[in-house]
């Protein structure tokens, strides 16, 4: 059966990069006979512009039918006095809520040549590669009641952050799973010390752990682990958390390799549909540049044929792809050392050199 791709641009530079990633799933659909189709729509401010709607019900209607999901970005100054409904990035949190995209992976990985770029010393930073597994639709973001009592006095405003039990499983198994795919080292991130619902969290997982007796388990607090992670970062293998101590930590992580350009994430819900993008933002400052580094989201469409259309040869020649690029001294505005850099459309017809390089020496 033909694979769904449903590609979302989004605002900023997002359609520069999702410009170079469709350049070279093009490419990837003629050379390996691909069977799938992909189609473009609305998202974000773009849409809200078009439509009153940061996610259209077209968009919505598309992403429940597609297999794969390529977002680009969203988000600029010119929306930022909306009110909070309509604002662009409720289109991330509608895709997430609707779609049921619980697990969020964000890699970060350090390819050494790029090692002068982190802020972090070379000696810490070498070889890095973490895995942070962050629970999605769950936790202080989502949970219920939720306020401003302007009425009040003094005025006071107030979340709740949530768990159950089959939330916290199921994003356990997530991260064991992955860890036993990887060096079998599992680090769960919590605040057991001062938080109710991070007692129960430790509980879960630690219970959950009697299923993986290959995983070696840990748990740290998550202040601490904002700190390993600049001190020792090689410590770690695969973190798992919360959404809010997740999405803290996975930028940290993100920071530590020198440029947020380069890394991919993926989202996704129990049947393998997954939402793929870069882990930088809209960029408005350099949008509409050619400046962009399109590497994080083809990392993004990697992880999608991996995660999401089960074309494990597609994903890795992507990522062998990008190494060479690396290897070979190409750089873009980013990551450049000096005035010598590629412009971001000139980054896809690079890698689609080097993938018929790469296919003919085999």
């Amino acid at each position: 059966m033909s694979k769904r791709i449903l590609i979302l641009p989004g605002d900023g530079i997002g359609p520069e990069v999702t410009g170079s990633a469709i350049e070279l799933l093009s490419f990837l659909q003629s050379f390996f006979s691909l069977d799938l189709t992909f189609k473009i729509e609305d998202v974000g401010g773009t849409a809200f512009d078009k439509t009153g709607y940061p996610l259209p019900i077209k968009t919505l209607e598309e992403a429940k039918k597609s297999d794969a999901i390529l977002f680009g970005a969203v988000g600029g100054p010119q929306w930022e006095s909306l009110d909070w409904d309509k604002r662009p990035e409720q289109a991330l949190l509608g895709l997430r809520k609707e779609l049921g995209l619980f697990a969020n992976l964000r890699p970060a990985f350090l390819f050494n040549e790029l090692a002068s770029a982190s802020p972090i010393k070379k000696e810490i930073i070498d070889n890095l590669n973490i895995l942070i597994v962050r629970e999605l639709t769950g936790g202080i973001y989502f949970g219920e009641p939720r306020g401003i009592n302007s009425s009040s006095n003094p005025p006071n405003a107030f979340n709740t952050m949530i768990y159950d039990k089959n939330e916290i499983e199921r994003i356990g198994r997530v991260a064991f799973e992955s860890a036993m795919k990887r060096n079998k080292k599992l680090c769960s991130v919590d605040k057991a010390n001062v938080l109710e619902v991070s007692k129960f969290w430790r509980e879960i997982i630690s219970n959950l752990s009697k299923d993986y007796p290959e995983v070696e388990l840990t748990h740290q607090l998550a202040d601490n682990t904002a700190m390993q992670l600049v001190l020792d970062p090689n410590q770690f293998d695969v973190i798992v958390s919360s959404n809010l101590f997740g999405d803290i930590l996975s930028d940290i992580a993100a920071t530590l390799t020198g440029s947020i350009g380069m890394l991919p994430s993926a989202s996704l819900n129990s049947s393998s549909q997954g939402m793929y993008e870069p882990c930088h933002g809209s960029a408005p400052d350099i949008a509409g540049k050619n400046l962009a580094n399109p590497l994080a989201m083809i990392l993004s469409l990697a992880m999608a044929f991996r995660y999401s259309l089960n074309n494990n040869q597609v994903a890795n020649i992507i990522e062998e792809s990008i190494k060479n690029f690396i290897s070979k001294g190409l750089r873009t505005h980013d990551i450049a050392s000096d005035a010598t850099f590629l412009r971001t459309d000139q980054v896809a017809p690079k890698l689609i050199d080097i993938i018929e390089e790469i296919s003919s020496a085999r």
